[in-house]
């Protein structure tokens, strides 16, 4: 079994919802276990046109090669709606092998750990997040990649504050005032 981190990110549709439901289905993945997710972050586009972008970073284990990875995860973007009419452009999801357990990939198609993954703070942020003190193959630690990105607009978006499952019975008689709205 291999540890992973896969980077998350959308601009169209719910994207927002798109990721919970990727994440939900890496996990259904029988190759696959879900180990952590980040917080989600909106950023704004970098080399990229269209609306901000809602980025996470999910923390796996897997007994798939990268190769076989990275074919899943191109299955679930296409699964999603993913389309590549040019480099960069706007996506339902995008899905991106951030690392590889302590693997250093070099394919025409596969690159981990992740090229330009120390330049952008919605990769950076989150995996910080996960994993505080995680050391990049052949780079370092990631923390110390933070402030060349620190110009780069991220906001952790809020997490959404239901009732917990003990005021769900109470629920039935509460007023529209003191209901959350979950999306």
């Amino acid at each position: 079994m291999t540890i992973a981190y896969l980077g998350l990110g959308a601009n169209l549709g719910d994207a927002r919802q798109t990721l919970k439901d990727a994440v939900v289905c890496l996990a259904q993945q029988h190759t696959i276990t879900v180990l952590a997710k980040s917080s989600v972050y909106r950023t704004a586009p970098i080399d990229s046109s269209g609306d901000d972008y809602f980025n996470c970073v999910v923390k796996l284990e897997t007994s798939l090669p990268a190769r076989s990875l990275l074919r899943l995860c191109h299955h679930i973007e296409l699964q999603f709606g993913r389309e590549r009419p040019y480099r960069n452009a706007p996506r339902t999801l995008d899905l991106d092998i951030l690392l590889y357990g302590a693997s250093s990939i070099d394919e025409a198609d596969l690159v981990v750990p992740h090229p330009r993954m120390t330049e952008r703070a919605f990769v950076l942020v989150p995996l910080v997040e996960l994993e505080p003190d995680l050391i990049l193959p052949q780079r370092g630690r990631a923390d110390a990649f933070i402030e060349t990105v620190a110009d780069q607009r991220i906001e952790k978006v809020a997490t959404c504050q239901c009732m917990v499952a003990a005021q769900r019975d109470s629920d039935a008689t509460a007023t529209p005032s003191t209901k959350t709205d979950c999306r």
